[in-house]
């Protein structure tokens, strides 16, 4: 399947699509005879978009955390790796080390 794309941002199929904060900011309904408080929809809205951008960004700053995390763990083991080899002639165990 192909990804979705939505607010600029590519999802993996199954998943699925996120809401931006633009998306709820701007979400029209329908008028009903007996309809809602247009301000106090608009007031919900704001508050879910506010929350929403703030996860986003907190989602981000995450993300980011733990690739320099991965990084610091790839660079320790490859670092580790090399002081740990065995010796070149080691004839007595026929073990990996």
């Amino acid at each position: 399947m192909a990804q979705v794309y939505r607010g600029g941002q590519p999802y993996p199929a199954g998943y699925p699509s996120r809401l931006t904060p633009h998306e709820v900011r701007t979400r029209e309904f329908a008028a009903r005879r007996r309809g809602v408080d247009r301000v106090e929809v608009r007031e919900f809205q704001a508050r879910v978009a506010d929350e929403l951008t703030m996860l986003n960004e907190a989602v981000r700053l995450l993300s980011q955390e733990n690739d320099r995390i991965k990084r610091a763990l790839r660079d320790w083991q490859t670092l580790h790796a090399r002081e740990c080899r065995p010796p070149q002639e080691h004839h007595h165990n026929s073990g990996h080390w």
